[in-house]
């Protein structure tokens, strides 16, 4: 694409260099996360403005001639749709700023060029509700200032000079966050979101100047061998546990109020957008609270929460050679997920029109409630490829390897949708999707066995394949107390519920080789049922067995007089653990439900392979 012209920038014109800026961001993006140390040291801000600004790169690559107004707004709500993080709201909220500036025209010049900017940067100032010097905020500032000095000082300049001398005022900007913030200056770096948004106008400024275009980064290369700033996390650990993110469309969303209520539930408040659709950042310790207070201005969608404190904790901890990372299906203890800073992606539940992230925005014991009284029966959902490809983008860049444990593919889409998003993923980490053809404390067992082989110090392809072979002899089993909610998910039509309650039938289900869920036999009655149900499971567990996972649906009481039973019956077993059961089977089996794992130590591996 040839240099624009000198004194305007036409849409095309500005299409190029936004894309120049924005590969430059995305080629520093590991340096960006390791920097990163405000406003929660969590390494991963060069993850979350790569997946932010990348959004706005299909917008700019569409063939065509590029109205400069048009092309503004459609790269403003894709930014907007696409933000992620603290700087990746600001960044959106930014250009929200300029495209509503520029309005409808066709081509900037120095001066209508300095009066977005400047709307730009008040935007970005007013959708924190605590700015703060010394973060990207300064360094927009600084470019803002600059842009707007040279354009009152002639109002026709040359935009190769003009961005080149702003860019300056934007690197002393940046190099003087640590003078603002103490943070920084006890880390001995500048500020992350800063030194992301000087990249964005470094390679603006390199097309500006000779029409060249940064090139889309490679990041197939190995990580840099260079660790996370160590920086003590009493020194910058957040309050709040939850980086909680969703979108908010109405048609006159009250901004103000919708901020004010927001601003009672934690800190680092980030409100972009506009009347009709804004985009909400937030950290929290109840992201159900921040979705429940947005509802009431307008629909609530693209709810996300991730943990901080699990990804200070793993980007932090250099002995794992690689990541474990499952789907919320996967029922593990959260004495593991934390001992074992096993990752996971939340599953959906919607009843009626209120939605849930599974095990985030709800809990266990809050789901069986609901269940109960709810009048509209739960569906359960996937989680869309983006939620996935947003944990793999971060994990991937701190961690030579990923390995991502899922849901059967027999039952589910979750394993596609990990999938589709591995293939999208370009941190330089290596993804493994694995199908584990089972679910619940089943596939959680899996998890937990590849995330001691991390903490183990094992290498991620006897990892992989300890967890091949132990996928055919892994199985969950689970005995059904009532009915009516299998046949309400649909699982089970209505006439088996009918004779199952006249005969007193209890159905046992389980998960075959190939991953699907079937029935595996019946008790007739009820009273012993734990006892039966041991012996049932006895009966069928095979020799060699070195783990056994009991999950229970509100009957703690009956699961733990099952530990009993099988470890009478069954007293050569290594290892057994005991866990609540998650929504992704609860919708369907409801309380009181039992559930036993059974792991059998495959043939062809030593003990001290797998556990």
């Amino acid at each position: 694409m040839p240099a624009p012209i000198a004194k305007y920038v036409d849409g095309d014109a500005l299409a190029a260099a936004l894309t120049s800026g924005i590969h430059r961001v995305l080629a520093e993006q590991e340096l960006l996360n390791r920097i990163n140390v405000f406003p929660v040291a969590d390494s991963d801000t060069g993850t979350n403005l790569s997946l932010s600004l990348g959004s706005a790169l299909p917008v700019l690559a569409r063939p065509g001639e590029k109205h400069l107004g048009t092309t503004l707004a459609a790269v403003a709500d894709a930014l907007l749709d696409g933000a992620r993080g603290n700087s990746g709201a600001i960044v959106a909220q930014f250009f929200q700023g300029m495209s509503d500036a520029a309005g409808e025209i066709s081509r900037f010049t120095t001066y209508t060029f300095g009066k977005a900017v400047a709307m730009g940067n008040e935007y970005a100032h007013d959708a924190l509700s605590k700015p703060r010097e010394g973060t990207i905020l300064s360094v927009i500032s600084a470019f803002a200032q600059s842009i707007a000095h040279q354009a009152n000082a002639a109002r026709e300049g040359e935009f190769p000079a003009v961005i080149d001398t702003a860019l300056s005022q934007v690197e002393e900007a940046l190099a003087n966050t640590p003078n603002q913030l103490d943070v920084l200056r006890k880390a001995g770096v500048v500020d992350a979101g800063a030194k992301g948004f000087a990249e964005l106008v470094s390679g603006m400024a390199m097309y500006f100047r000779d029409g060249t275009i940064e090139p889309l980064p490679d990041t197939s290369y190995a990580h840099d061998t260079e660790a996370p700033i160590e920086f003590a996390e009493a020194d910058n650990e957040s309050q709040f546990r939850f980086c909680t993110e969703c979108m908010v469309t109405g048609t006159d969303i009250n901004r103000r109020k919708l901020r004010e209520a927001l601003a009672e539930l934690g800190d680092s408040l980030v409100l972009a957008g506009t009347k009709r659709k804004a985009k909400v950042h937030i950290h929290v310790d109840d992201p159900e609270a921040v979705f429940e207070t947005a509802r009431r201005f307008g629909d609530v969608t693209a709810e996300k929460a991730d943990d901080m404190h699990r990804q200070q904790h793993a980007t932090h901890e250099g002995k794992r050679r690689f990541a474990v990372i499952a789907d919320s299906g996967a029922d593990i203890s959260d004495a593991d997920m934390e001992r074992l800073d096993i990752h996971m992606v939340p599953c959906r539940i919607q009843f009626g029109d209120h939605g849930y992230l599974d095990k985030v925005s709800i809990t266990i014991d809050e789901f069986y409630e609901e269940l109960k009284h709810n009048p509209h029966h739960p569906t359960t959902s996937q989680p869309a490829p983006g939620d996935f490809r947003r944990q793999f983008q971060f994990l991937a860049s701190h961690f030579d390897d990923v390995i991502s444990i899922n849901l059967t593919s027999v039952a589910s889409g979750t394993y596609e949708a990990a999938r589709l998003a591995a293939e999208r993923v370009d941190a330089p980490g290596r993804i493994h999707v694995i199908d584990t053809r089972n679910a619940s404390l089943g596939q959680g067992q899996l998890a937990v066995m590849a995330a001691e082989m991390a903490e183990a110090g094992h290498s991620v392809e006897e990892a992989l394949d300890a967890v091949r072979a132990a996928i055919p002899v892994t199985t969950c089993y689970a005995i059904l107390e009532d009915l009516r909610f299998a046949v309400r998910g649909g699982r089970l039509p209505r006439w088996v519920r009918t004779v199952g309650d006249v005969l007193r039938l209890m159905p046992i289900i389980y998960t075959r080789e190939d991953g699907k869920v079937t029935l595996s036999g019946a008790l007739f009655g009820r009273r012993n049922r734990v006892k039966r149900f041991a012996k049932y499971i006895a009966r069928r567990m095979p020799e060699n067995t070195v783990e056994i996972g009991i999950g229970h649906s509100l009957c703690q009481e009956d699961a733990e007089s099952l530990a009993d039973w099988l470890a009478e019956l069954k007293p050569d077993v290594t290892k057994v653990t005991m866990t609540g059961l998650g929504p992704a089977l609860g919708v369907h089996a409801g309380p009181n439900c039992l559930l036993v794992a059974v792991r059998k130590l495959p043939a062809d591996l030593s003990a001290d392979g797998v556990d």
